[in-house]
């Protein structure tokens, strides 16, 4: 493992940085607006738009397992990340010309074209986002840079463009998917042309016929679904992180847009909106890590959690546009508690060999499956409650309450069931701050003696 330099005098963080920057530039240009897309330029109903993102979530799951047992048999080689890469470049036609026309449709073509750009977009973007926060936070280990301080350049890419996303929908939706192309096209520059260094020696190392092997055997990859500890926390992610797109992309975005006196008022403002609390996030990737060396890896997690609880279930409890805002806002708190924390606890109780793997089925794949179970019903549980309570949206509100009552049922099995960080270390061990000082304590206290 590369001593740790001045950040901006590792190579590897640099290109890290930059590539995954690329990528939720790429990706955050029109998904911050695919719900809105599809309720008010394709005309579906919530119901229909929880179906789409059904059919997504399924395709997910299983494309992002395959990324993941492929990537851990890869280590740090890019050929899957360039391939990603490529697909997202070529968002912007295939969204044009033959996702949209097929959506548009209607009757069994619809089918066909959801299932279609389910396979699409999920290979070139929500499976893939969990591809390069993986190999990312696999080259933080490697060459010597802190991985939340690489992740948030991504964060910071998304409020970039979240910031333009509501105007560009306002003159054509498709206008979103064809700058995701454009940064995909960079994305993938960056991927298959910049190679520092260190990389390549290290990329030589591994390419040695006489070297020990350092990645996972299939069997061991096989055997990551046997534990029943990656159990514990797979149904903790199902019902907690699986409301990041539930709640967040399904349904907040309608919601938000229809407290303003026009549509596009409410888009514009929404994009506004996105892109200030996806600026926080990205400062709070670089928070939260200190945050973690206060009070732990468990506690991280549980704290994510209970800002969640919170979040959700105050935005059913205004129906102002400033009020929202606000507890909008908390997004940027909870995101970096579940991402960095769920990262470092499976390197801290699992073999670091197989932290994609476990990372895509604990974390990702975990929220994906979810997403299939929940989307549908929840999205039709919103239509009905909507037609029953109309009155400022109680049937949104309503439908909050629920989402935010299962996620508190859930922070409080979490909190019996989430090892604590000196609990059965399988990985590498983490301490806080205070644990730190009384092991050096403790020494000077030997030394003496």
């Amino acid at each position: 493992m590369a001593t740790k330099t001045k950040v901006w005098q590792n190579p590897s963080y640099l290109q890290s940085s930059f590539g995954i920057f690329l990528f939720f530039c790429s990706w955050g240009i029109w998904w911050s607006f695919f719900q809105r897309w599809l309720i008010s330029g394709v005309g579906l109903t919530n119901a229909e738009v929880g179906t789409i993102y059904s059919i997504n979530s399924l395709a997910t799951l299983v494309i992002m397992f395959v990324y993941g047992t492929i990537q851990d048999q890869l280590g740090i080689k890019r050929k899957l990340v360039i391939f990603v890469a490529a697909v997202a470049a070529l968002v912007g036609p295939f969204v044009q010309f033959v996702y949209a026309p097929m959506i548009l449709a209607g009757g069994t073509t619809r089918y066909i074209g959801a299932f279609i750009g389910a396979i699409v977009l999920s290979a070139g973007f929500m499976s893939g986002c969990s591809l390069f926060e993986a190999i990312t936070e696999r080259y933080s280990r490697k060459f010597g840079f802190e991985y939340g301080q690489s992740r948030a350049w991504g964060s910071f890419g998304y409020a970039i463009v979240a910031l333009c996303a509501g105007f560009l929908f306002n003159i054509n939706p498709l206008l979103n998917f064809w700058v995701g192309s454009a940064f995909g096209v960079g994305m993938l520059l960056v991927y298959a042309f910049w190679v520092p260094k260190e990389q390549k020696d290290e990329l030589r190392k591994a390419s040695d016929p006489n070297a020990a092997p350092t990645n996972p055997s299939f069997k061991e990859m096989v055997a990551v679904l046997r534990m029943p500890t990656l159990w514990v926390l797979i149904v903790f992610m199902l019902l907690t992180n699986t409301f990041y797109t539930v709640f967040d992309q399904q349904m907040f975005p309608t919601y938000y847009a229809n407290l303003f006196p026009t549509e596009a008022i409410g888009n514009a403002t929404y994009g506004t909106l996105n892109g200030i609390q996806v600026f926080l996030e990205s400062a709070m990737m670089g928070v939260v890590p200190i945050i973690m060396k206060k009070i732990g890896v468990r506690n991280a997690l549980l704290l994510g959690a209970t800002v969640m609880f919170l979040r959700i279930g105050l935005c059913g409890v205004f129906y102002d546009p400033i009020s929202v805002s606000v507890v909008k806002l908390f997004h940027s708190i909870e995101v970096p508690l579940f991402c960095l924390p769920a990262f470092r606890y499976f390197t801290l109780h699992f073999d670091t060999k197989l932290s994609a793997t476990l990372y895509m089925v604990g974390f990702q794949i975990a929220s994906q499956v979810g997403q299939v179970i929940f989307s549908t019903p929840l999205g039709a549980f919103h239509d009905r409650m909507a037609q029953v309570l109309p009155n400022n949206d109680m049937g949104s509100r309503v439908t909050f309450w629920v989402i935010s009552a299962i996620v508190l049922c859930v922070l409080i099995y979490g909190f019996f069931v989430i090892k604590r960080d000196d609990q059965e270390v399988g990985g590498d061990p983490f301490y806080t701050d205070r644990q730190l000082r009384q092991m050096e304590d403790a020494k000077a206290a030997d030394a003496k003696a």
